[in-house]
C-alpha cells in the first residue's frame, strides 16, 4: 500500500484532472455548437463548467491540508504548491470558457456575419482543446509524463493560437471600420475572441507548473 501522502496526492491530482476534463468537455461542445449553429448545444456545454469555482475551492482546501498534516518540504512543497497555482489556472481558464460559450452564443444569433471568421475562429478554437488535452494526458500519466515534452507541445498550440489571433484581429479592425452600425458588435466580437487568446496562455502557464513541478528552476508566468 502506498504511504498516506502518496495517496493524498494521487487524490488531489485526480480531483484536478477530473475539472480539466469537464473543462474540455465543454470547450469540445462549445466549438461543436459553434460549427452546427446549435443553441441548445451551446446551453448544455456551460452546464459542465458551472460549479468549477466550487470544485477548485475542494482542491484548494485540500492541498492545504495536506501542508498541515504531512509538512512536505523540497521537491514535495514544490509539488504541492505547482498543484494549487495550477488549480487556479484551471478555475480561469473554465471561467474564461463560460463567457466565451456565452457570448459566442450571442454573436452567432446577432447581426454580425461571422461566416469571414468561421474557419479561422474553429482553429482557433482547436489550439486551446489540443493545449488541454496535453495537460490532461500528462496529468493522467504523471508518472511516465516528460513535462518538458508536454510543455513543448503546449508551446506549438500557443503559438498556433497567438498567430491566428493576429490575423483575425486585422479581418475585425477592417470589419470595424467597414461596418457602420454593426462596429460595435465587431468590437464585442473581438473582445470574446481574445478569451480564447487568453486561456492559450493560461495553459502555458500550467504546463510551466507541471515542468516546474517535476523539474524545479525558475517560474515565470503569464499575468
Amino acid at each position: 500500500m502506498l504511504p498516506r501522502y502518496e495517496n493524498k496526492l494521487i487524490e488531489i491530482r485526480g480531483m484536478i484532472s477530473s475539472l480539466l476534463s469537464h473543462i474540455i468537455q465543454s470547450s469540445e461542445e462549445t466549438l461543436q455548437a459553434f460549427e452546427t449553429d446549435n443553441n441548445t448545444l451551446f446551453e448544455a456545454s456551460r452546464v459542465h463548467v458551472k460549479n468549477l469555482q466550487e470544485g477548485a475551492n475542494k482542491i484548494d482546501n485540500e492541498i492545504i491540508k495536506t501542508f498541515a498534516l504531512f509538512g512536505p518540504e523540497a521537491d514535495e512543497l514544490r509539488l504541492l504548491v505547482a498543484y494549487l497555482k495550477i488549480t487556479n489556472e484551471i478555475d480561469r481558464i473554465g471561467d474564461g470558457i463560460k463567457k466565451y460559450s456565452k457570448r459566442l452564443q450571442e454573436h452567432c444569433s446577432g447581426g454580425c456575419d461571422m461566416s469571414v471568421l468561421t474557419n479561422a475562429i474553429i482553429q482557433l478554437h482547436k489550439t486551446t482543446i489540443n493545449a488541454l488535452q496535453y495537460i490532461l494526458e500528462c496529468l493522467n500519466n504523471i508518472d511516465v509524463c516528460d513535462a518538458d515534452d508536454t510543455y513543448r507541445k503546449v508551446m506549438v498550440e500557443e503559438s498556433k493560437n497567438d498567430d491566428l489571433f493576429s490575423i483575425m484581429e486585422k479581418e475585425l479592425l477592417n470589419l470595424i471600420i467597414d461596418a457602420d452600425e454593426l462596429a460595435v458588435e465587431y468590437v464585442k466580437v473581438l473582445g470574446t475572441l481574445r478569451k480564447l487568446e487568453r486561456i492559450g496562455d493560461r495553459t502555458v502557464n500550467i504546463a510551466s507548473l507541471m515542468l516546474y513541478a517535476q523539474k524545479g528552476g525558475e517560474l515565470n508566468l503569464h499575468n
